[in-house]
């Protein structure tokens, strides 16, 4: 059973994303926001100390840090990114990301279409 999104693509609305954010103790919660086939958008919040190991993912990523600071991994670079600042990470960039203290952070993928198709 898929998750049902905070934002239905077919209805006009709005959601705060500061009251929608969950915590968990030592965890990881996410919660998605909106999704249609080419958008997906994810919720995340994250307890200190908390990371995803390095990883890829086949779609343009757009991270906008909404609170708190994180540290990135952006291939070999390391980076630093706190609330206010949006990261774009491009197709297959491999990245890994730890919390330095309790963050959230809103995630856009979007789909790349296959070379070619319109």
């Amino acid at each position: 059973m898929s998750e049902m999104p905070l934002l239905p693509p077919e209805v006009i609305g709005s959601v705060c994303l500061a009251g929608e954010t969950q915590f968990a103790p030592n965890g990881i919660v996410s919660r998605t926001v909106f999704r249609t086939p080419q958008v997906r958008q994810v919720l995340f919040g994250f307890d200190t100390g908390q990371e995803l190991t390095e990883h890829t993912s086949p779609h343009h990523a757009l991270i906008q840090v909404l609170s708190g600071t994180s540290e990135w991994t952006l291939g070999t670079q390391a980076r630093t990114v706190g609330a206010g600042e949006l990261l774009h990470l491009p197709p297959h960039a491999p990245h890994a990301v730890r919390a330095t203290e309790r963050f959230s952070m809103l995630l856009t993928l979007v789909r790349v279409d296959a070379p070619g198709s319109t």
